[in-house]
């Protein structure tokens, strides 16, 4: 009762000081999640927090990478884009066109922007359709410099991009204007490819029976160049979906069940061992099954050489 009393209090102290001063000195101070926990405070706020213009400073300052988009429909879109996946909705036109894929990707180390960019992606070929997805912010043959000093590998490589690499990967719907940011933020894992000397990181994020995965490749020894950020959506098998039904897992995100982003790296983490105990277990069940048949096999190749020597033999004793 006494807190509620102070919250309104506060309120009402607030909608007396000029909105020129609330806009201009006080809501540009806030972040995304602040700035929308105030404007729920009264109508009074909720009218100036509305502002399309303040969400979209807020949304180009989060993701350089939409610093082109329009200013229209900000607000919308960062809470697509901060909200984390509760769970998976159905889609609810699925027959509805969806000529393009946007990717909007922005890559932090240590709190700086090291890489950032949009990619493109048509999704009416058949080759998109047919084929594994696999979209690419970085040309495969190619490999982007960054200014980060990194000094010979050692295991503290994998521990300091665990905790210092950042990244997020919105996907976008420009005809039904959702959005959806598919990464964990973090790495759920961090490992060296010892054949390209390369460190691997993992970003992830689960829906239903697949996981949507990005990587991110490093190489270098002093400087450390980013080889590889690509998009992938992977089946429990070990598999990876085709690119017609990766866009209903997409459209299935953006049209889910949304919850606070603050849980995103947590849940993220949480989700991905689940999924991989889960891959795990599957891969042991076929393994056990691959056993059984060919033990099966050899059992009943074995029965059939004795049975046919054991014909031959009857068939020799016959004719003597």
């Amino acid at each position: 009762m006494a807190g509620s009393s102070s919250s309104s209090t506060a309120t009402n102290l607030i909608s007396t000081v000029h909105h020129d001063i609330i806009e201009s000195h006080i809501l540009t101070r806030l972040d995304g999640p602040t700035l929308a926990s105030f404007s729920c405070a009264s109508s009074h706020l909720h009218e100036l927090a509305s502002n399309e213009l303040l969400w979209s400073k807020l949304r180009r300052s989060t993701w350089p990478s939409t610093a082109a988009f329009s200013d229209d429909g900000s607000r919308l879109f960062f809470s697509d884009a901060y909200s984390v996946l509760d769970a998976a909705g159905s889609v609810s036109d699925p027959h509805r066109p969806f000529p393009e894929l946007i990717s909007a990707v922005d890559v932090h180390y240590r709190g700086k922007l090291i890489l950032s960019g949009v990619v493109k992606t048509e999704t009416t070929t058949a080759w998109f359709r047919s084929s594994p997805l696999r979209i690419d912010l970085v040309d495969p043959k190619d490999a982007v410099p960054t200014p980060i000093k990194r000094g010979r590998w050692t295991d503290d490589t994998c521990r300091d991009l665990e905790q210092e690499l950042a990244l997020s990967w919105i996907v976008i719907d420009p005809v039904g204007k959702r959005a959806a940011n598919l990464s964990s933020h973090r790495p759920v894992s961090v490992r060296r490819n010892w054949l390209s000397g390369g460190v691997e990181a993992k970003f992830a994020t689960v829906v239903g029976s697949v996981e949507c995965v990005i990587t991110v490749v490093t190489c270098g020894e002093e400087e450390m160049h980013v080889k590889e950020v690509s998009l992938r959506v992977e089946k429990m098998e070990g598999t990876h979906l085709n690119g017609e039904d990766s866009l209903v897992i997409l459209r299935s995100v953006m049209e889910g069940k949304r919850g606070n982003g603050s849980r995103r790296e947590m849940e993220s983490k949480r989700r991905h061992e689940e999924f991989m105990e889960k891959k795990r277990e599957v891969k042991e069940k076929k393994m056990r099954v691959d056993l059984v048949f060919d033990i099966l096999t050899v059992a009943v190749g074995i029965l059939g050489f004795v049975s046919l020597v054991g014909f031959y033999l009857w068939s020799r004793r016959t004719l003597m």
